[in-house]
């Protein structure tokens, strides 16, 4: 087994989309970013590429190279995933941190999103949703989203399910 955990933080502007886990959320303000700005991707592939001992996001898809200028965060997470060859998730857990909008009635289209784009059953995908309290300076304002990921990789593609436990 193999665990690896991501963490992405960007400011939040008007005049952009907000997405979460692929998933555009409606909002006065979005993410502000090289690429489309979202931190629950970039944290996932984080911790995707930390499980796997192959650096961070900026050492793949460097934000001074105009090739990523807004890209789909979606995309980078699919060329992600084609490292995780000969091996597989167990699961993902994460936590958004975003004052506001709520994301409760988001969290399922999220989780859905992110089980799909990983081909994981939407059991094995966690996505929990908190507020800063008005606390933590530019996130408890409203004018920042951060975003944290777990995730289990098994080693093998074929490690029966009796054997993780």
């Amino acid at each position: 087994m193999k665990i690896g955990t991501g963490w992405d933080i960007h400011r939040l502007v008007p005049g952009r989309r907000l997405l979460i886990g692929g998933v555009e959320v409606p909002a006065e303000k979005g993410e502000d970013g090289h690429s489309d700005g979202d931190a629950l991707i970039h944290a996932l592939i984080d911790a995707l590429f930390g499980a796997l001992s192959l650096g961070d996001i900026g050492s793949h898809f460097p934000s001074d190279d105009a090739k990523w200028k807004d890209s789909d965060s979606m995309h980078l997470l699919a060329s992600a995933l084609k490292e995780i060859d000969g091996n597989r998730i167990v699961n993902i857990d994460s936590t958004v941190i975003l004052q506001t909008p709520r994301l409760r009635e988001y969290i399922n289209a999220i989780r859905i999103s992110i089980a799909e784009a990983c081909s994981l059953p939407i059991d094995r995908v966690s996505v929990k949703a908190k507020t800063a309290e008005h606390l933590l300076g530019e996130l408890g304002t409203g004018d920042a989203i951060c975003a944290q990921v777990s995730v289990l990789i098994a080693e093998g593609p074929d490690v029966p399910q009796s054997d993780w436990l």
